[in-house]
């Protein structure tokens, strides 16, 4: 029996700056593009909890676009679905994202893109984005 993989996280993006909804479509449209589950791809429209254009007076100044699923095993197609991943940022307005990787048989990593500027602007060209992983291990 193959081990299961658990992915999860968010991407985050700056509100106050943008009172219009317009990063907020952009950034949603790039989401329901996502393939569907059954198509079988690593990244997948469902596994996002999609926000909605309207601006909530509960949002305080970060919009949180959350994600997870569960794989077979994917730390074996790891940088696959990592490319995958990149080209979904790369298509949105954002400040951050985590991504979380919990393995049976590796422990869990935690990946974490940070731009360098104000945000990341989708077709901008190259811009400056730091990303970084941790790595944590239990022994039993």
């Amino acid at each position: 029996m193959d081990s299961e993989s658990i992915v999860y996280g968010c991407i985050k993006d700056v509100t106050e700056y943008h009172q219009d909804g317009r990063r907020r479509e952009i950034n949603r449209q790039a989401m329901l593009k996502l393939p569907k589950s059954e198509e079988w791809p690593f990244i997948s429209r469902e596994m996002f909890a999609i926000p909605t254009i309207e601006i909530h007076p509960d949002n305080y100044q970060t919009e949180v676009m959350h994600f997870g699923a569960s794989y077979k095993a994917v730390e074996y197609e790891w940088s696959q679905w990592m490319k995958q991943f990149e080209t979904l940022l790369d298509s949105m307005y954002w400040v951050s994202a985590v991504v979380h990787l919990e393995t049976e048989l590796s422990g869990t990593h935690t990946f974490t893109w940070m731009s360098k500027n104000n945000g990341h602007i989708p077709g901008a060209g190259k811009q400056q984005i730091h990303c970084e992983w941790t790595h944590e291990v239990n022994f039993l």
